[in-house]
């Protein structure tokens, strides 16, 4: 008899630390999910990361650029300068970036909107390396091939 209420004991025992442990665990998981919440929905926006405002639109005189098999593109690009820029683009790197970016290509990879797409998002993202984020935007204002 002596063993079965030292067994019985001994059960009781377990049956509050498993309970405990379920608590620990619920605890540990609101607060997950709470600093989760606060991460993604509560914390405040950093002020460096405020998206930039529209300035200036400088247009580059369009270039010829050699295309594969002997045929051209004739390009005209447009920067998009934020408000931040105190004088006019200068246009001589971006000339440099989009003739390093389409010259030598072909005129059916330049003819799929796709490609097309995916070459402009490349020379956005190079000009605004280069230009230290004072061009936020480029658009095409001639796009010929012959």
């Amino acid at each position: 008899m002596a063993t079965k209420r030292a067994k019985a004991k001994s059960e009781g025992d377990d049956a509050p630390k498993g309970g405990k442990k379920k608590l620990v665990i619920i605890v540990v998981g609101l607060l997950a999910v709470g600093a989760a919440a606060y991460f993604f929905v509560l914390k405040p926006k950093p002020e460096g990361k405020e998206k930039p405002v529209a300035g200036e639109v400088v247009a580059l005189e369009p270039r010829q650029l050699n295309l594969e098999g002997g045929h051209y593109l004739k390009l005209g690009l447009a920067l998009q300068g934020t408000d931040s820029v105190a004088h006019g683009i200068e246009g001589s790197k971006a000339l440099d970036a989009a003739i390093e970016l389409f010259s030598g290509r072909s005129i059916e990879e330049l003819s799929n909107p796709q490609e097309l797409h995916h070459l402009k998002k490349e020379l956005k993202k190079e000009l605004e390396h280069l230009y230290h984020g004072d061009v936020m935007d480029v658009y095409f204002t001639d796009f010929v091939t012959q």
